[in-house]
């Protein structure tokens, strides 16, 4: 799975902008509260949350946000809310797969298509491009003065690693399941590693490279759609440069 560089930049995440962070705390939000209305508000049932969780806290939300959300949304009736998925291409052919949680479809939808259209890109039927991904659980792990490759390796292998990757984060590729995301999250912490990011993601199986005009216009297609409180996540895949 060389060349999913989309994590060798993942610390930038610590160094978000006020705006930014909170953009980012509403959406792992939604991600609890999908969790919570799936399957419940108890962690150690709902693997979801758990995982959910440990995005949230990846993230630097602090703890009584997170249960704070949690107690929301176990006494809130969200049956309203449902989960959208849409797929389509952007500039140059890039495949781009937006996951929702929304109240208001038609909003969605909209907003969804306003961004593709603006932005060069067109809006496609279900399973367009999805099947260029393949689901696996990804836990990414910070190599820092205490990171030693071997015993990460030791560590992923006893816990049901299927790759890893050592470059500038070491990252460790599994089944798409959130139980054993959660156990490697744990496993990996609990020897005194920090993980940098965790959950179950579409991985592409093939990658695309953009000029810089398409790369400009093509970034601006994921800020619109990243600034919809609706869209939880957008993968695409465009081969990311790690600068």
């Amino acid at each position: 799975m060389s060349g999913h560089s989309k994590w060798n930049n993942i610390k930038g995440r610590k160094e978000k902008s006020d705006a930014e962070r909170s953009k980012m705390f509403t959406k792992v939000g939604r991600e609890i509260m999908v969790a919570v209305k799936e399957g419940g508000s108890n962690p150690d049932t709902n693997n979801k949350l758990k995982m959910a969780i440990a995005r949230a806290r990846q993230v630097n939300m602090p703890n009584d946000r997170i249960n704070g959300i949690i107690k929301k949304n176990s006494s809130t009736d969200n049956s309203n809310f449902v989960e959208q998925v849409y797929e389509g291409y952007g500039v140059g052919g890039v495949a781009v797969v937006v996951k929702c949680f929304t109240d208001n479809k038609n909003r969605t939808s909209s907003d969804v298509k306003y961004a593709f259209d603006k932005f060069g890109g067109s809006l496609g039927s279900t399973g367009c491009v999805s099947y260029m991904f393949d689901n696996k659980g990804v836990v990414v792990v910070e190599k820092n003065d205490k990171f030693d490759s071997d015993t990460a390796f030791t560590i992923a292998l006893d816990n049901n690693a299927q790759d890893c990757e050592d470059e500038d984060v070491f990252t460790i590729y599994t089944e798409a399941n959130a139980s054993v995301v959660n156990d490697l999250v744990s496993a990996f912490e609990t020897a005194g590693y920090t993980v940098l990011d965790s959950g179950v993601e579409m991985i592409p199986q093939n990658y695309i490279t953009l000029n810089a005009q398409q790369l400009e216009t093509f970034n601006k297609m994921i800020d619109k759609l990243n600034d919809s409180d609706d869209v939880i996540d957008v993968t695409h895949n465009l081969e990311e440069n790690d600068d």
